[in-house]
């Protein structure tokens, strides 16, 4: 089973993936939480006014062709404070702050696979996803399921090795697991605008052999 972390109205490449006038109709907000099945409900009508397809469905599709589970989780919005270094989760199997952490550790025990989809800020990973790497440390007592490790980060710098901080700091992480492999890394640069990977054909199609490997 495959979680994909995606940032919305627009995912971590800067695809549309929703309506904003629908969403502004609708009972959630730029603060929502919006979960799979509530998105299909509400927003699986819309298409990318570029390309015209809707990005989910195509992840979607794309990781079903491969006889693959997946469940979308994005950390925008989400309730993810900072670790407190104390170790209680090492006995308790959990965190003890209680907060939307616990919940997303818990598809990452579950799962085969993790993809990691984050901009470049400042040469490093975004805020949001290092402070769960942190959180994620119940792992260590409880285990864990995956075994295979994907990044894709994105960034308007296209020097080479803009994001390699980056994916240092994830290679870190994995190196703390037995059995787990950074299998794929696929560096996004010269992104300034939101859509401006519609033209970047290069890094679409990476993106989807990248998916279709898994």
């Amino acid at each position: 089973k495959i979680y994909m972390l995606l940032s919305f109205p627009k995912d971590e490449v800067g695809n549309s993936i929703l309506d904003l006038d629908t969403l502004e109709n609708s009972e959630f907000d730029l603060g929502s939480i919006i979960s799979e099945s509530e998105y299909d409900r509400v927003f699986s009508s819309f298409k990318h006014p570029f390309t015209g397809i809707n990005m989910v469905e195509f992840y979607r599709e794309v990781i079903h062709n491969e006889g693959c589970e997946v469940e979308f989780v994005t950390l925008k919005d989400k309730e993810i404070k900072f670790c407190k270094g104390c170790l209680a989760c090492q006995k308790l199997g959990k965190c003890v702050i209680n907060d939307d952490a616990n919940e997303i550790t818990a598809k990452m025990k579950e799962a085969e696979v993790i993809v990691w989809a984050t901009p470049v800020y400042y040469y490093e990973m975004s805020g949001q996803m290092k402070t769960l790497i942190d959180r994620a440390n119940s792992l260590f007592a409880t285990g864990k399921n995956f075994t295979e490790i994907y990044v894709i980060t994105t960034s308007a710098d296209s020097s080479k090795g803009v994001a390699q901080t980056v994916l240092n700091g994830v290679k870190g992480w994995v190196a703390c697991f037995s059995g787990v492999e950074l299998k794929g890394f696929l560096e996004a640069g010269g992104l300034d605008n939101p859509n401006d990977v519609n033209s970047r054909k290069d890094l679409l199609e990476q993106a989807y052999n990248m998916g279709k490997n898994i």
